[in-house]
């Protein structure tokens, strides 16, 4: 057998096998990688601690751990918590209401954070409450607060975006542009399946809230609504830089948690420190392990194994897109949107790039596959998230989530037969 046959054996099945252990992502990516050097008689600790620090060394990648601190102070300093206010005074009456309050406050939320997981938390802390009282179906509840919560990557500012951006030297300021329009066909497309949803469930109509009161919850929102203005505005007009503008969102978030709505106080700070610094140890050492891994894939030359499966749909772009798309989705059910991006992308991407795929708009698509892999059995970190927050058996919030994942796939799909509506939008903003 080859060495590109044994690598990828090596790399596979390891993978898997770690995995199936449950061994932390980053440190199977290591020992994975570790496996390979062996296989390829490349073996060198020195080397492996030089891409340990490679995976990790980057000014880009800055930006993560600053909008991740930016999503805690939100949820934390109460930034979250008047979003969803704001949405409830105005469509809370509605029947189904809360739903809609959820779909809206994903996608403002979405605007502010870049974090699913983040988001969704804030969620379903909120709001599932309130569903279990005025007798939603709590499966399907769940499943939607999931599905809101994963436009957060594709609505800009995105840490996903920002890591797909460092790992294949894509323009993050255009990817971000990428996600405005996709991010709310998502939300419009939330508000069509949750309308299919509520055909079969039985919910009273509330009163609406006085104007007077719709208004002095907006007003109240005033702040938070600001922010995705400033991080999107100032990227636009070039006044700062996509990691600039993450330091800005924590900054702004901080002052306005503290300064201008009060809810937290100095002594609080600390913990939302720790908090952030343990989130963004795990992005980074699934950065660093992810190098480890990607330098002996590109070593074993696996990409070129890959171009030779995949070359003869080089010349129908449109049929690559769907079967890479297809791949992606299987990959979904198993990894998480980080490790997916930091081991595929790069390999992927050069691919549809000979294919005369705009590399902005598969950047866009990987993630968006990425993120729909998010709500995907078996694995579904956000799925977790949501069960764990509403005290639900996981195949419960599976069964909820079934309608929305149908209705993202579609919208996938969409978007891989009229790519248009993805680059249109980018180029006019540009």
């Amino acid at each position: 057998m080859s060495n590109e046959g044994l690598s990828f054996i090596v790399f596979s099945v390891g993978m898997l096998a770690l995995m199936g252990i449950g061994m932390n992502m980053g440190l199977a990516l290591v020992l994975t990688g570790a496996g390979m050097a062996w296989v390829l008689d490349f073996w060198d600790t020195q080397l492996l601690a030089q891409n340990l620090v490679a995976g990790v060394d980057s000014f880009p990648l800055l930006a993560v751990p600053f909008f991740i601190l930016a999503g805690e102070l939100m949820n934390s300093g109460g930034i979250s918590r008047r979003i969803i206010t704001m949405a409830q005074a105005w469509v809370g009456h509605i029947r189904g209401g809360l739903g809609f309050v959820a779909i809206g406050a994903a996608v403002m939320m979405a605007s502010m954070s870049g974090s699913a997981l983040a988001d969704t938390a804030a969620l379903a802390t909120i709001l599932m409450p309130m569903m279990r009282q005025q007798g939603y179906p709590m499966h399907t509840s769940a499943g939607l607060l999931a599905s809101g919560g994963i436009i957060a990557p594709i609505i800009p500012p995105s840490m996903p975006f920002v890591i797909y951006g460092v790992t294949t030297n894509t323009s993050i300021s255009a990817l971000f542009l990428s996600g405005i329009v996709p991010g709310l066909i998502m939300g419009a497309g939330l508000i069509v399946a949750w309308k299919l949803v509520l055909r079969n469930i039985e919910l009273p109509e509330g009163q609406p809230l006085p104007m007077r009161e719709r208004l002095q919850a907006t007003l109240k929102a005033f702040w938070a609504m600001l922010m995705p203005v400033i991080i999107i505005g100032g990227m636009k007009s070039g006044v700062f830089t996509p990691t600039e503008a993450a330091v800005v969102a924590a900054f702004y978030a901080l002052v306005v948690a503290l300064l201008v709505h009060r809810e937290m106080k100095v002594a609080e700070v600390y913990g939302v420190l720790v908090r952030a610094a343990k989130t963004t140890a795990i992005v980074m050492f699934l950065c660093a392990g992810a190098q480890v891994a990607s330098y002996m894939i590109t070593l074993a030359d696996l990409p070129s194994v890959l171009s030779g499966w995949l070359g003869p749909l080089v010349e129908s772009p449109r049929l690559l897109m769907l079967v890479m798309m297809l791949v992606l989705i299987l990959v979904g059910t198993a990894l998480d949107l980080t490790p997916t991006i930091l081991i595929f992308a790069p390999v992927m991407l050069p691919i549809a790039v000979k294919a005369g795929i705009d590399p902005v708009y598969f950047g866009l698509m990987f993630v968006l596959n990425g993120a729909i892999g998010l709500i995907t059995p078996p694995v579904g970190t956000v799925l977790n998230v949501v069960a764990g927050v509403g005290r639900l058996p996981l195949h419960r919030v599976v069964q909820g989530v079934n309608p929305f994942l149908i209705t993202y796939t579609l919208i996938l799909f969409l978007f891989v037969l009229f790519p248009q509506i993805v680059t249109a939008p980018v180029a006019w903003m540009r």
